[in-house]
């Protein structure tokens, strides 16, 4: 075994679980899911069947990640942030069949407590801030925030709100250079 999990979690047959990966207390992994390496999975999480997850996602505690949920490398998943996996729940009725993927893109940032409504793509790089409610798909680089989400700014890869002037804008962080042309945001150098 090339990864650790606590004694209380429960990893369930046909999971595929990369190395260096941390699962902690009273977690559970349902079947057939996809975790890459490096990944680190808090306390009090469930990652449902057929969740993908890439290289170093960090999910923090108490965070439900549904079927249909797809992250590339470097998602962070912040404390009690919330996914759907149907439009219209109801108990009375089975909606299995009707569930909607959701993909987080490489480097995106979800803080804690926001909630994805189901069906949305998250662009690379983007980050919703806490307790945003996502209800339609989110631009890479993009700062969200709110209920019902909007877009507030930029972000740099490094997590740095970004302020353009000639339409380049550079990270205090990193100094990388980026560029805001036909209302998207892409790095130069």
């Amino acid at each position: 075994m090339d990864y650790f999990a606590h004694s209380t979690a429960i990893i369930d047959d046909g999971c595929e679980i990369g190395k260096g990966v941390k699962i902690w207390h009273f977690s559970h992994i349902m079947p057939n899911c996809k975790i890459g390496d490096n990944c680190n999975i808090g306390q009090n999480c469930v990652v449902l069947p057929e969740v993908v997850l890439g290289r170093n996602v960090r999910i923090q505690n108490n965070v439900s990640v549904y079927t249909g949920v797809i992250c590339e490398d470097d998602v962070f998943l912040g404390p009690s942030c919330v996914f759907t996996n149907v439009i219209n729940p109801r108990s009375a009725f089975n909606r299995k069949s009707e569930y909607k993927s959701t993909h987080v893109g490489k480097g995106a940032t979800i803080g804690a407590n926001a909630t994805i409504v189901c069906g949305n793509h998250i662009g690379e790089y983007a980050f919703v801030g806490a307790g945003a409610v996502i209800t339609k798909p989110v631009l890479p680089f993009a700062l969200m925030m709110g209920n019902p989400a909007r877009q507030t700014g930029w972000m740099s890869i490094h997590g740095h709100k970004l302020a353009f002037k000639d339409s380049l804008a550079i990270c205090p962080e990193s100094g990388w250079i980026y560029k805001l042309a036909d209302g998207k945001v892409s790095r130069v150098q």
